[in-house]
């Protein structure tokens, strides 16, 4: 068992009411793609859609000391996996429902939606997110640092 695996099951556990299935498939997909030098740090899992009703895309969300790594496994063969290093990231918005949010994640290239989130769940993940990349987006250079 996987130390992003075991991180997704505490989240569940702490959050029941956020809408996730097969954590351990899509766990074993984020941790095949963690660098030798990486570490998980913060881990949650969602639906990546737009989509309340729609709950069978379950992804395991990864946040480690170098990137967010976004993977989920189909269920006959092959898996996807999106990598979010902190230069590629824009911005991070939370829409909170009664019972459960959303999560938008900004970057240059694409708009990427976490949903059926448990409400409780938002700002807890927010803060996590927001803090690693005020800090890792210091380390990259701007073109006000090149001069």
């Amino acid at each position: 068992m996987g130390k992003v695996y075991e991180q997704a099951l505490k989240f569940k556990k702490r959050f029941p009411l956020t809408v996730a299935w097969r954590l351990k498939q899509n766990s074993e997909v984020v941790e095949r793609h963690l660098n030798p030098d990486e570490e998980p740090v913060y881990t949650f899992v969602a639906q990546k859609n737009d989509n309340f009703f729609d709950i069978f895309s379950t992804a395991v969300v990864c946040l480690t000391n170098k990137r967010i790594l976004i993977g989920r496994k189909r269920v006959v063969i092959g898996y996807f996996l999106d990598s979010i290093t902190p230069d590629m990231f824009n911005d991070l918005k939370v829409k909170s429902g009664i019972i459960w949010g959303k999560i938008h994640i900004d970057t240059i290239k694409e708009y990427i939606t976490l949903s059926n989130i448990s409400h409780d769940a938002l700002a807890d993940i927010e803060s996590n997110i927001s803090s690693y990349m005020m800090e890792a987006k210091k380390l990259y250079p701007t073109r006000d640092n090149e001069k």
